[in-house]
C-alpha cells in the first residue's frame, strides 16, 4: 500500500499535477483587523509586482511573520491606511501571505487598486534577484489566480515604477519581470 501511494505521489509531481504553493492565511499571520474594507470584482485585469525594500528578506516563516506584521503596522501606523497595502506578500520562504487578499482593494498603486492584486516580494531587490522558490511561489500564485477567477486570463502585468514614480520593485526584479509571460511594457 505504502509503496502504491509513494508511486502515486512520484508521477503526480512529475506530470506537474501537484503545485507547491503554500498559501498563509491573515489569522496564520496574526494580521490586525482592518479598520474598513472595499470589495473588489474579479477577475480583475492587471497584477502589480512590488518590492518590500524594507523589510528586507525573510528566510523563514518566523521571520515572513515579522516582515508581514511590521508591513502592516507601518501601512496603518504610519501612512493611516485601512490595512497592509498589499494583496499578498511573498517570501523568500517560498510561502505566500494574505494580505488584503483576492477580493478587498488594495492600497499599493494609485490608479490600479481597484483593478489588480498587488503582490510584494518582501526584501530589497535592487542588486539581487530573489530566491527562486520566492520567484516561483509568484508564478504559482498568479497561476492559482488565474485558474480560479481571481486573475484574467489575459492579464497584464507590470511593476510598480510603471504606475507610480518610484524604484519599486527594485531594478534587478523589474529587470526579471520583463522576461515573464503577460509583462505589458506600456499599462
Amino acid at each position: 500500500m505504502f509503496r502504491n501511494v509513494c508511486t502515486l505521489l512520484l508521477i503526480i509531481a512529475a506530470i506537474g499535477g501537484s503545485s507547491a504553493l503554500n498559501i498563509i492565511s491573515r489569522d496564520g499571520w496574526g494580521a490586525r483587523d482592518p479598520t474598513s474594507t472595499q470589495s473588489m470584482s474579479n477577475p480583475v485585469p492587471y497584477v502589480v509586482i512590488h518590492h518590500s525594500e524594507s523589510p528586507g528578506a525573510c528566510y523563514s516563516k518566523a521571520d515572513c511573520i515579522d516582515a508581514m506584521q511590521s508591513m502592516q503596522n507601518y501601512h496603518m501606523d504610519s501612512n493611516g491606511w485601512a490595512d497592509i497595502g498589499y494583496s499578498f506578500g511573498v517570501g523568500s520562504d517560498g510561502n505566500a501571505y494574505t494580505g488584503r487578499g483576492w477580493s478587498k482593494v488594495g492600497a499599493h498603486a494609485p490608479g490600479y487598486n481597484t483593478k489588480s492584486i498587488g503582490i510584494c516580494l518582501i526584501g530589497n531587490w535592487m542588486n539581487d534577484l530573489p530566491p527562486s522558490k520566492q520567484l516561483q511561489a509568484v508564478h504559482d500564485l498568479i497561476q492559482y489566480g488565474v485558474d480560479n477567477g481571481k486573475i484574467s486570463s489575459n492579464y497584464k502585468l507590470v511593476g510598480h515604477r510603471q504606475v507610480r514614480d518610484t524604484d519599486c520593485p527594485g531594478d534587478t526584479l523589474y529587470q526579471e519581470i520583463k522576461s515573464w509571460a503577460h509583462y505589458t511594457p506600456n499599462p
